[in-house]
Order: structure tokens, then sequence, then C-alpha cells
């Protein structure tokens, strides 16, 4: 008999990746993924998923390279096995250019990605709006296959999933002894949370298979990020903007600035429009607190506010989740239940 009960709440890449590496590390624990919205309904399903990263203000920077190396080496392994096509995780590489030359020239990722490097003059011609750039290989996880297949892994290492809304963490405390809060956005109303705000971004898929590199603008604003089936280009980056249907001037924009990078973008076919809503904060949530609901003093881990960069620091925070479920489970009355 499974004795410690914890919920997952969240089905984006980030309470996947969480309830994976709970189930499988902690067998004596049932654990169950709750959430409204499954994949292909999430956020995570349109997310680009090319591994890189921004630095977050407040975290020490030992703590963020252990997120990227974590998640960059379990995906690296993935992509060099034969899971490879089923999980959507493959190699990928290309360039990252930038207008003015950046502040930080060899970003803290360089030392984890592969065969980080400054670009040449002769290959920087190519971009002639552009003063700088990087060119490296790194790993991308289209999550419309990844997804499903962490499901798959769920479910194989016990795991139970259940589909449906849930409006408190109160609806909770009879049925579970620990609460994994992975709900993104969702965490805004459901643990009352103000630091959290939507970053809307809009992408195109599109039909270009003679395209074999990526190309990133270093604004972050447009891109061009060739995949297993389709090519993603984008895209947006609006700050509080809720807004969920595609916006025609956006696509128009996004259109016009990627062929500016890639002439041939121009004769691509587009095959769909997809907008999402990144979960940002001004530095991502990954700790716990004793929560009191009715009466009752609830252990609640938080794995949440990771903006845009969800994919690339999923597996490394979902570790570090489950260090601290690991900590409740020392810390609690629950040990009398083992």
């Amino acid at each position: 008999m499974k004795s410690v009960r914890v919920v997952v709440v969240g089905a984006g890449v980030i309470g996947f990746s969480t309830a994976v590496c709970i189930a499988e590390a902690l067998p004596f624990c049932s654990v169950t993924l709750l959430a409204e919205k499954f994949s292909p309904d999430t956020t995570s399903d349109g997310a680009a998923g090319i591994l890189f990263a921004a630095e977050f203000p407040d975290i020490p920077m030992e703590r963020q390279k252990r997120w990227f190396k974590y998640s960059f080496n379990h995906l690296l392994a993935i992509a060099q096995s034969k899971h490879s096509p089923e999980a959507g995780v493959m190699l990928t590489s290309g360039w990252q250019i930038f207008r003015d030359i950046p502040a930080d020239k060899k970003p803290f990722w360089s030392e984890f990605v592969i065969g980080f490097r400054v670009m040449t003059d002769s290959e920087l011609k190519r971009f002639p709006d552009h003063t700088f750039g990087q060119a490296f290989t790194t790993i991308k996880c289209e999550c419309s296959s990844y997804l499903p297949w962490l499901e798959k892994s769920f479910r194989k290492a016990g795991g139970q999933v259940e589909q449906r809304k849930l409006d408190s963490l109160e609806e909770l405390i009879n049925s579970y002894d620990i609460i994994v809060n992975c709900s993104g956005l969702g965490s805004k109303t459901l643990v009352g949370d103000n630091k959290v705000y939507p970053v809307r971004g809009q992408v195109l898929k599109v039909e270009a298979p003679w395209l074999k590199h990526f190309i990133r603008d270093g604004d972050g604003k447009t891109y061009i990020y060739p995949g297993i089936h389709s090519v993603t280009v984008g895209g947006t980056r609006q700050e509080g903007d809720w807004r969920l249907q595609a916006d025609e001037g956006d696509t128009k924009g996004i259109l016009e600035r990627c062929s500016e990078l890639e002439l041939s973008i121009s004769k691509a076919k587009v095959l769909s429009e997809w907008v999402g809503l990144r979960p940002s904060r001004r530095n991502p949530r990954v700790e716990k607190e004793l929560v009191w609901l009715q009466g009752r003093r609830m252990p609640v881990v938080h794995n949440y506010g990771h903006g845009g960069w969800g994919v690339t620091l999923a597996w490394g925070t979902a570790l570090e989740a489950l260090g601290l479920v690991r900590q409740c489970l020392h810390e609690t009355p629950l040990q009398a239940n083992l």
C-alpha cells in the first residue's frame, strides 16, 4: 500500500517533468497529476522548445546553472537515444545574432551547450544589420510529442492522471498529503500570486524543409527554429496581454521580420498560427511552504513562473522540487504513515 499521497497540479512541461521525477524516485508515494488542460491544449505545446536561457535577477548563478545543466543533460540523453523521434527531442545547430555587441558575450549557459563560439566576420556578412553573433549546437524539444511521451513515462512509474478544474487548494486537503503546485499562470488565482503575469507569444508553423539551422535575434522577438515536422517562426513578447486569438498584424510582422533574416521564408507555406501566454515572473518560484487550509497545515511545493524558459529549465527545477518533496516527508508528521 502506497502510503503518502502526492498531487501535482498542472500538465505543462513543468508539471509533467516534476510528476515523473517524483513518481520514479519515490515509489512509496502514490502520485496523481491533476489539471484542467492536457496536451495539445497547454501553453507548453506551442513553445519553440529550444534550449538556452536568460538570467533571472535574484537567483544565485550556481542554482541557475544547475537548472540548465540538468535539463540539458536529461534532454541530450533522449536526443541521442532511440526515443528521440517519439519524444520529439533533437539536436539543432545555428546562430544567435545581435545588432549591438551584448554586455555578456559568453552567457552562463554557453559551457553546457555544444561547440559554443563567437561567429566569424564572414559568417556575419549574411546578416548585415547585425554586428555580433554566437554559433552553437543545442536541443530542440517539441512538447506536442514530448508531453505525451512524459505522460507515458509517468503512467509507467505508477502515476495517476485526473482531468478537472481546480478552483482552490482546499479541494485537495482530504485526498492528499503533499501538494505540488506547477500551475503556471494559474498560480495567480490558485495561490494568489500577483507577481506572475502573462507574456503573450504568437508563433507560426511554416513548411520550409530546406531550412536546417536556427536563427535567433538576440532581442528574442524574431526567430526561426527548424523542427522535426515544420519550422517555428516568431514571435511576440507582449507583457500583460491576455489575448489568446491570433492577431493578423502580428502574423504579418513575424513573416516580414523573419524574411529579413532568411529571405526564403517568403516562399514558405504557413501551416498554422498559435498563441500562448508565458507564465512570467521576475524569478521562477521553486520553494516549499506550509499553508493553513481549513485549520490544517499542508505542505505545498511550488514550481512555476518560468516565463519563456519552461522547456529549458523544466527537468532541473523538477529535480529541485523533488528534493523539496523529500524535505516535506522528513519534516512533517507524514513520517508516521510510512
